[in-house]
């Protein structure tokens, strides 16, 4: 039994090799000196592959199976457009597969400590299995010492008699000459690099190591009381903060609800944004006092009256949120909207997600793993919503469905941004520009609809560059400007950004060069030298007087 399990783990090793070879393989083909695109996300799809069939210990481990399909689906996302946050996300998933086999999921917070320990292992980790590898007990029949005497000989005589047909045999000495021994060029050396990156990116996967954590306390990590913290002085602290809470709340549903008149000198755009960001600020501080200070089952947590406070503030906590959020969508009303502005309201949702969790595990006394748990769970599905959707096509759409040059009410279009969003803007500009009459705006919208187009295009060529999200792109701006879209009317002095035409620019200012002076004619031969400055000659009478 012993032997046969040895085979077993020596086949299993062997296929773990293999899948390593291929894999260092295939990312040469695929990126090496490439611009990358799709070929991301194939690749991704043929580790996931690689996992599931060379560790059966993935597919047979019902979390790890979880974890391996979500790894497949981020791996598909990266296929139609690969992006930073798709392949954070498809690590993350693909390095829980690989880890769940070896240890239970408890808390999110553990998990995390371990995921970026395995990060950080990889570096080591295939030089550490092939200095395990070396001191493993091998059979004498192919051990190292066997290999070398069984060559040796054939190996040694072989290149006696090679050496003396090249000496008797011009033909063999010219086909020897030909032979080249690769060189260690800067490309080779490079090549060298790549594949050790991918053999340490990929080797972790099929062989983990057991990444092993202090033991969490009554089921996670728990916040504990604030030192010589009384029970009435934080009931005090709740009433006072629910005053505060409530003057500010006021204040909100006064002018920013209910759409009353500001105070001269405030405009509503001032007043929405000087308070979009720290108002979450104080919902955060506000979340980590209640988790401080009431912990589940704590003698402060238990008293009615301090229950009652904590629902209040945390209900005032989330109409500030609500507030903030509201703050923010009038704020891209008056000017536009960012994919950074588009990041904030998510993160605002998942303050107040926080918010009502906090409350519940205090009324229910849930354990922190559970409140870690379940605020990972919200991160996840918003990240992986974020990658699952074209942000910066959001932003574009919205800008120009709602610029004042449509309405006469919105922003004015900011066209340097949309060009900063890339292919992105490309379909919105393209669908805005044929609806536009002809004027200096759609000269303006074509000159950076162009510069997008191209963008677009210049992967189009390489089969490894080509995405299928661009690829669609391409497509419904082909439907709405047609198969050769125009081109925008040149200007002589370039364009900005923004599509304006630049205004002439001034000629450089021509350097003064110094007359030039020349010399006095020789005198002729014979004549005696000159001993001083010639006299100028009397000018006639009618010539006129330089002034």
């Amino acid at each position: 039994m012993p032997v046969a399990l040895s085979l077993s783990r020596r086949h299993s090793f062997r296929a773990k090799v293999g899948a390593a070879l291929a894999l260092i393989l295939l990312a040469d083909f695929l990126f090496f000196l490439q611009e990358p695109g799709w070929t991301i996300g194939l690749f991704a799809l043929a580790w996931a592959a690689a996992l599931a069939a060379v560790v059966p210990a993935v597919p047979g481990n019902r979390p790890a199976r979880l974890a391996l399909a979500l790894a497949f689906l981020y791996a598909a996302l990266l296929v139609d457009d690969p992006d930073p946050l798709g392949v954070l996300l498809f690590g993350t998933a693909l390095s829980l597969a690989a880890l769940l086999p070896r240890r239970d999921f408890d808390d999110a917070w553990r998990w995390a400590l371990r995921l970026i320990l395995h990060g950080v292992s990889a570096v080591i980790a295939p030089f550490a299995d092939l200095a395990r590898l070396s001191r493993l007990p091998r059979p004498a029949r192919f051990g190292p010492r066997a290999v070398i005497r069984l060559v040796a000989l054939p190996i040694a005589g072989s290149l006696i008699f090679l050496s003396l047909f090249a000496a008797a045999n011009p033909l063999i000495e010219s086909a020897l000459a030909m032979v080249r021994v690769p060189q260690l060029d800067a490309e080779t050396f490079l090549r060298i690099i790549f594949w050790a990156l991918v053999l340490c990116a990929t080797w972790p996967m099929f062989r983990p190591r057991a990444i092993a954590l202090r033991p969490a306390i009554n089921g996670g990590a728990s916040p504990v009381d604030l030192p010589s913290v009384s029970t009435a002085s934080i009931a005090l602290s709740l009433a006072a903060f629910n005053l505060l809470f409530a003057v500010q709340n006021g204040l909100d549903l006064l002018f920013l609800w209910s759409g009353a008149p500001l105070p001269e000198g405030v405009t509503l755009a001032e007043y929405a944004h000087r308070g979009a960001y720290p108002l979450i600020a104080t919902a955060l501080l506000a979340g980590l006092f209640v988790l401080v200070t009431l912990r589940p089952g704590s003698e402060t947590a238990q008293r009615p009256m301090v229950r009652r406070l904590v629902v209040l503030w945390v209900g005032q906590n989330l109409l500030l949120v609500a507030s903030s959020i509201l703050r923010t969508i009038d704020y891209v009303e008056a000017y536009s909207l960012t994919v950074l502005r588009l990041a904030a309201l998510a993160w605002m949702a998942l303050v107040a997600v926080g918010l009502m969790l906090i409350c519940w595990r205090m009324l229910r006394e849930r354990s922190g793993a559970w409140l870690i748990n379940n605020n990972a769970l919200a991160a996840a599905i918003v990240l992986s919503a974020a990658a699952a959707v074209d942000l910066g096509s959001i932003a574009a759409e919205w800008n120009v469905r709602h610029a004042r040059e449509v309405d006469a009410t919105g922003a004015e279009l900011d066209l340097c941004y949309l060009r900063s969003l890339g292919p992105s803007a490309l379909v919105p500009l393209a669908r805005f520009e044929a609806r536009l009459p002809d004027g200096a705006l759609r000269e303006r919208v074509r000159h950076v609809r162009s510069r997008l187009l191209d963008r677009a295009q210049a992967g189009e060529g390489d089969w490894r560059q080509w995405t299928w999200r661009n690829a669609r792109r391409l497509a419904a701006a082909r439907d709405a400007l047609g198969d050769a879209p125009p081109p925008a009317a040149p200007a002589p002095w370039g364009r900005d950004c923004d599509g304006r035409p630049l205004p002439p620019q001034p000629a450089p200012p021509v350097p003064e060069t110094a007359p030039e002076v020349s010399a006095p004619p020789e005198p002729p031969s014979g004549a005696p030298p000159s001993t001083g400055p010639a006299k100028p000659s009397a000018a006639p009478l009618t010539a006129g007087v330089e002034r």
